[in-house]
């Protein structure tokens, strides 16, 4: 059982930066996939990245790439989204999600893929 808790979401002006977090409990943490989802009003759950179990393996969406980065501490049992220049189009809430499964080097893995999901944190971008 992986239990995960997002952290770090909050307003902040187009061009900015917002680092969010995303901690995890359980022993077998190290050896899930994590990825970062999120869900603007109306809209469907989107992926925004993940990363593989040893986080030698990253897959961005072409939305955030290059502005967006995931990583992760096997050791803190966390997992983090910086992300920058924020765009009032990222405004959503950001979910945290674990995946018993290794990840893909040349596409995301699904949402069906995950297993276990956090609460999710709001992030708003103003113009």
């Amino acid at each position: 059982q992986v239990q995960v808790v997002e952290s770090g979401g909050g307003l902040v002006q187009a061009g900015g930066s917002l680092r969010l977090s995303c901690a995890a409990s359980g022993r077998t943490f190290s050896s899930y996939a994590m990825g970062w989802f999120r869900q603007a009003p109306g809209k469907e759950r989107e992926f925004v990245a993940d990363i593989s179990w040893s986080g030698g393996s990253t897959y961005y969406s072409d939305s955030v790439k290059g502005r967006f980065t995931i990583s992760r501490d096997g050791a803190k049992n966390t997992v983090w989204l910086q992300m920058n220049s924020l765009k009032p189009e990222d405004t959503a809430v950001y979910y945290c999600a674990a995946a018993d499964v290794e990840t893909y080097s040349d596409h995301p893995l699904t949402i069906d893929d995950y297993d276990y999901w956090g609460q999710g944190t709001q992030v708003t971008v103003s113009s």
